[in-house]
Order: C-alpha cells, then sequence, then structure tokens
C-alpha cells in the first residue's frame, strides 16, 4: 500500500492545530464561567505549600493548561506577590491539574465529537446570557479536542506500514532515554504537554507504540513543558528565573527517579490496566496522572531543599515586595475600634513607604533607563493599589463600631490619606510610562533638562517623605514645612515649563521632548498637592 504522505501530514497538523484550539477554547469557557478569579485563587490558598498545590490543581483544571498556570505563578513571584516557597507548590499542583486533559481524552466519546461542536455552536451562536455562552465555549472546545485527536489518529495511522516507524519504537523500547528526549523535544515544539500526551494516547491506542516505549516519551513531555515558564522568566526578577528553574528541577528529578525505577513502573501500570480494565488511552492517563501524584508526594517534604538549590544556582538579591497587609487582624475591631485604628494607620504608613520608593525608582528610572527601576516601581504600585483596597475596606469595617469624636477624625483623616497615597502611586506610574515612552520614541532631553527634572524630583520626594513622617510622628511643625515646600514645588513648575519652553523655542529641545518634560513636572507638581492634604489632615487633627 502507498502512503499518501501530503494527506498523512496535512490530517496530523490540522487535527494538531484544532486539537491546540479546542484545548485553549476549553480552558477560556471554564476561566470565565469561573469568573476570571485565578489571581484571588492563587492569592487565598497558599498561605502554605500544601495549599498551594491544591491552589496549582484547581487554576490549571480552570484553564487546562500547567504551563499558563506556572507562568501566572511566575508573573505573582515577579511582581512580589508570591513568596518562592508557595510557588514551588503552586507548580507541583499545576503538574497534577494537567493531567485532567489525559483522562478527559481516556473517556471514548471521539465519535460524538462532531454532534458536541454543534450543541456548542448552538448555545455560542443562538443564545445571548453570557453563562450559557461561557458553557458553549467550554462544549465546543470540548468537541474541537476530541474531533482534533480523531484527525491526529487518522493522520497516524498509515505509520504503521513504515519500517522506518516501527524501527524507531522497537529502539526507544530498547533505549528509554530516547523515548525521553523525543518527548521533550516534541513538547517544546508543540508547547503543550496536553497535545503530546494526547497524540501518545493515540499512537498507544492504536498500537503503534507499546507501553515500554511510551512511558519514557511520557516523562519527556512533562520536561518538554516547563519551557514556556523559562521563556516567561527570561529578563524577568530573580525570583521569577528562580520559579521557573525549579519547575524544570522539578520534572528533572522526577524523570530521574522514575527512570531508575522504570521496570517497577512499567509493571505498576500494566497491573491498573489489569485489574481496572482501562482502554488504552485511559492507561497513559493514568500513567500520567501517577507520575505526577507520585513525583508531588515524593519531592513535597524538600521544597525547602529545592528553593535552597535555586537560590544557589540563580543567587543574587531580589527585591521582594509583600504586598500583603502585616497589621489588619479584624480581632482589633471588636476588641478596641482605638486598636484597630492605630493598625490601620501602620499600614498606611507602610504604603506611604512604598509610594516613596516608587518615587526614588521612578526618578532612578528617568536618569538611567535601566528597565529594572521601572519594573520595581511598577511592583510597588501593585502593592499600593492592593493595599489601598485592603486598608479601605478594614476602616469601613471600623466605621460600624461606635468611636469617639477624636477617633472618628482620624478615621476620617486615614481614609484621605489612603486615597492621597494610592493616587501618587498612580503618578508614579504615569512618569514610568512617560519615560517608556521616550526611549520607545527616542526622544531626547537635553542635560539642563535632565538636571532641572532632578532638582525637581529631589523636592517632591522630600516634600512626600516629610507629609509621611508628620503622620507619623503627628508632628505639626514638620506638616507646617510641607506646605511651604509644596509652594516651592508649585513655583519650580512654573519655572521650569518657563525654561523649557525657552530650550525648545532656540531650538535646543524638540517638541516630543517638551511633551515629556511638561508632563513629568506636572505630575510630580500633583504629587506635591496630594503631600500637602497628608499634612494638612494632620494639622487639622491636632487643632
Amino acid at each position: 500500500m502507498e502512503l499518501d504522505i501530503q494527506k498523512m501530514i496535512f490530517e496530523f497538523l490540522g487535527g494538531l492545530g484544532i486539537f491546540l484550539f479546542g484545548i485553549k477554547y476549553m480552558g477560556d469557557g471554564l476561566q470565565r464561567s469561573a469568573g476570571d478569579k485565578l489571581r484571588d485563587i492563587l492569592d487565598k490558598f497558599t498561605t502554605n505549600p500544601f495549599m498551594g498545590v491544591l491552589a496549582g490543581i484547581i487554576v490549571t483544571v480552570l484553564i487546562q493548561s500547567s504551563s499558563g498556570t506556572t507562568v501566572i505563578t511566575v508573573g505573582l513571584v515577579s511582581a512580589g506577590f508570591m513568596t518562592l516557597r508557595q510557588a514551588i507548590g503552586v507548580i507541583m499542583g499545576a503538574n497534577i491539574g494537567t493531567t485532567v486533559t489525559a483522562f478527559i481524552i481516556g473517556i471514548d466519546v471521539a465519535e460524538y465529537a462532531l454532534p458536541v461542536i454543534f450543541i456548542g455552536a448552538v448555545m455560542l451562536f443562538f443564545f445571548k446570557n453570557k453563562q450559557v455562552h461561557s458553557i458553549g465555549q467550554i462544549i465546543l472546545g470540548l468537541g474541537a479536542l476530541f474531533y482534533g485527536l480523531e484527525l491526529m489518529g487518522s493522520g497516524m495511522k498509515p505509520l504503521r506500514s513504515l519500517q522506518e516507524f516501527h524501527d524507531l519504537t522497537v529502539s526507544m523500547s530498547d533505549n528509554p532515554l530516547l523515548g525521553v528526549v523525543i518527548g521533550t523535544v516534541f513538547t517544546v515544539i508543540v508547547q503543550s504537554s496536553s497535545a503530546t500526551i494526547g497524540i501518545l494516547q493515540e499512537l498507544f491506542g492504536q498500537g503503534l507504540i507499546d507501553l515500554q516505549a511510551a512511558l519514557p516519551v511520557l516523562f519527556g513531555d512533562n520536561i518538554g513543558t516547563t519551557i514556556t515558564a523559562v521563556l516567561a522568566s527570561i529578563g524577568a526578577t530573580v525570583a521569577a528565573r528562580r520559579a521557573a528553574l525549579t519547575h524544570v528541577l522539578f520534572n528533572l528529578v522526577g524523570t530521574t527517579i522514575f527512570m531508575i525505577f522504570l521496570p517497577l513502573y512499567f509493571n505498576y501500570i500494566q497491573y491498573l490496566q489489569l485489574v481496572m480494565g482501562l482502554n488504552p488511552e485511559m492507561t497513559i492517563a493514568f500513567a500520567h496522572g501517577s507520575f505526577n501524584v507520585i513525583n508531588t508526594i515524593i519531592q513535597f517534604p524538600f521544597i525547602g531543599a529545592l528553593a535552597w538549590i535555586v537560590t544557589k544556582i540563580i543567587p543574587g538579591e531580589d527585591m521582594f515586595i509583600d504586598y500583603k497587609p502585616k497589621h489588619l487582624d479584624p480581632i482589633f475591631i471588636e476588641q478596641s475600634s482605638s486598636i484597630a485604628l492605630g493598625q490601620a494607620k501602620e499600614e498606611v504608613l507602610r504604603m506611604g513607604n512604598f509610594a516613596a520608593l516608587g518615587l526614588e525608582e521612578a526618578n532612578s528610572y528617568q536618569k538611567t533607563y535601566s528597565q529594572k527601576h521601572a519594573d520595581t516601581a511598577l511592583q510597588l504600585e501593585e502593592a499600593i493599589n492592593n493595599l489601598d483596597r485592603k486598608i479601605t475596606d478594614y476602616l469601613i469595617l471600623i466605621s460600624r463600631s461606635q468611636m469617639s469624636n477624636t477617633e472618628s477624625e482620624e478615621h476620617s483623616m486615614l481614609l484621605d490619606t489612603v486615597r492621597d497615597i494610592e493616587r501618587i502611586g498612580d503618578h508614579c506610574e504615569n512618569v514610568i510610562e512617560l519615560v517608556g515612552h521616550q526611549l520607545t520614541n527616542k526622544v531626547k532631553l537635553t542635560e539642563s533638562a535632565k538636571q532641572d527634572l532632578e532638582d525637581m524630583f529631589q523636592l517632591t520626594i522630600q516634600t512626600f517623605k516629610d507629609a509621611i513622617t508628620s503622620l507619623d510622628d503627628k508632628d505639626t511643625s514638620l506638616a507646617a514645612k510641607v506646605l511651604k515646600s509644596e509652594e516651592q514645588i508649585d513655583k519650580m513648575e512654573r519655572t521650569l515649563r518657563k525654561k523649557h519652553i525657552m530650550r525648545i523655542n532656540e531650538g535646543e529641545c524638540s517638541g516630543s521632548a517638551g511633551v515629556v518634560f511638561v508632563d513629568i513636572i506636572s505630575n510630580l507638581e500633583r504629587i506635591g498637592d496630594h503631600s500637602v492634604n497628608i499634612a494638612e489632615a494632620v494639622l487639622g487633627y491636632r487643632n
């Protein structure tokens, strides 16, 4: 029988494309129907590594991609939202969660793929309800997943008559390491372990590969899936690179252990297949699931050791910003509104320190154009926004309890101060965006303009720091100094604006440079205004 190579390749590639579309579309539908609260799940359930594993499983089941979960985790670590130890738990959970796709494939409903696609399409095109749309998306994605698999299977069927393919599978049975390499390389290319496991299920289901050759390929698929997190961590923070390396190490160590005990594992899977009467696809699903669950159980007690190893491999200080509140315990509200207000104030001061740091980083970015300063400033802005929400919620809870007039005044002052600090964080972000625009469009500022910006930055930073200190110490003399400093900032802004217009008129600066310069000093002037609001609140509270 003559092989139709073109038909074989087209069916395989087309099937793979439809399969990947199905996984993505189904994951998007699940994510949408879950209310897109993935970050919240990872935030609330990562208090310890065990909860991290559970969070990793849940999120991966929702988005149908362990790579996706790991990339989100790397992003959260990079932004200081999660520690490395918490991230390791999530990564372990993600590996378990991704096995769900293989179990779905193991349910033999491929012949119903087209009707399933039709049902999903009907729900998408004939209903206006958002929830029905999300469910339709899940069903259509599921149908596409099965149809893509069927097409791939059809494309791979002629391989059984190909002697070279038969020789390759024999080599893989004799040399398991070759199987690991093939699995790794193919998953790196496809960027989806779910897809490569699905292909493995089809090959095994059609008798094109035996179990002894399939298991090492499965291990390789798990190593290959780590490439996405590695790519996501390039250029990221030290902590993010460590999280990505943990994912690689976790799967490498797991594969090494399972390769050492391959005969034992092979017998275990064969026993499962026999006792449970599993079909070939479900056998691979159980093999995949067992690998990730057992690997997690083995390595879970060594999370601390894994964190230590990656810290040694990737050295360097990483600025970790603990964005979570440290002082807002609801128990204080029940005990005493006065103590609770004191705790809220501590958190407001912490938020103010983050804003001061953000200002300094924004200044460093406009001076050096080093991206690390921009990244740190944006991390601090995220931390400020989070604290803004948490402190405001806490203050609302306090307002429900009985307060004296003095306590009510302090309560109002803290609410106003939180709002002012949050706006200062926004102005820092504006400055970062303006400098980014300057770099992208190759806008040049003169040395004179740069020095003017530096002078205004220094005055603004000191004014804001004085405002925060006056709040901390209830220092009215320092608060009065802030009012005078803000007048200087206003005067400086007007003077610098005129100077820059002169530079533009004399041809020293371009119009684009003028826009960037004027917008930066406007943002600094607004920061001065918010600093005065904080100082005036201190003066009003004292009076």
